[in-house]
């Protein structure tokens, strides 16, 4: 049970989704709008703020999708949380995209071991493994990493598998009977951002709007330089 009241975003990837919980009540927002995200987050925003009748300063703090995702996407959910977190003088909370996908596994279809991938272009994967604790919340196993799909080492134990990742390179489950690949959850949605949101603002783990940070995963890109441009 959620008693926090939270605003909650991200537009790491094609999807943009918004939630908002409060006194008890959510209002959601999710559509799949690629290249319209810093147009469409605002209005939405203003929206499902009208629609609870609740004003951004009567809320406690906001989450956003600190990646990985798309360089741009990431950039749009840190810096409109921010502007929001300034104006109204709120903590801010930063979770994991490929966290979010894991918790709406699990609390969706109650599974415990969730393996999240999202296609991260240049031929490689945005990968991490995730595990429920004592609280259903889904906990990072290792670290998130980039990887190329042929390189990558999957666990034993049976496992179920989100994202577009799989989606894009479906040999990568096809050869493993223990990975079950669930095609309902895609893309990252911030209505499973709140159990993790509330659970960090219970326990001061927050940060300012000035300390925001994105987690892009992927720290530097190599491009193909062009003949006689090196």
């Amino acid at each position: 049970m959620i008693k926090q009241n939270i605003l909650a975003l991200d537009a790491s990837t094609e999807a943009l989704s918004i939630v908002l919980h409060y006194q008890g009540q959510t209002f959601h927002h999710f559509e799949e709008c690629p290249q319209q995200h810093s147009q469409k987050i605002l209005p939405l925003i203003d929206e499902l703020l009208t629609k609870a009748q609740c004003k951004l300063t009567q809320l406690d703090v906001i989450g956003f999708g600190q990646g990985p995702g798309s360089f741009t996407g990431v950039r749009i959910s840190v810096a409109i949380a921010q502007g929001l977190a300034y104006a109204a003088k709120l903590p801010l909370v930063g979770v994991s995209t490929l966290q979010m996908m894991a918790q709406q596994a699990h609390e969706q279809h109650h599974v415990s071991d969730v393996l999240s991938a999202i296609d991260a272009r240049m031929g490689e994967i945005y990968f991490a493994q995730y595990q429920a604790n004592e609280h259903g919340l889904m906990t990072l196993v290792n670290e998130e990493q980039v990887i190329k799909p042929e390189l990558l080492t999957l666990p034993d134990n049976s496992a179920t598998a989100v994202g577009t990742g799989w989606k894009t390179y479906p040999e990568l489950a096809s050869d493993t009977a223990n990975i079950s690949v669930s095609p309902d959850i895609l893309l990252p949605d911030a209505q499973y951002m709140l159990a993790s949101v509330a659970s960090a603002f219970e326990k001061g783990d927050t940060v300012s709007a000035a300390n925001a940070q994105p987690k892009y995963v992927r720290d530097t890109v190599t491009w193909k330089k062009l003949p006689g441009r090196e």
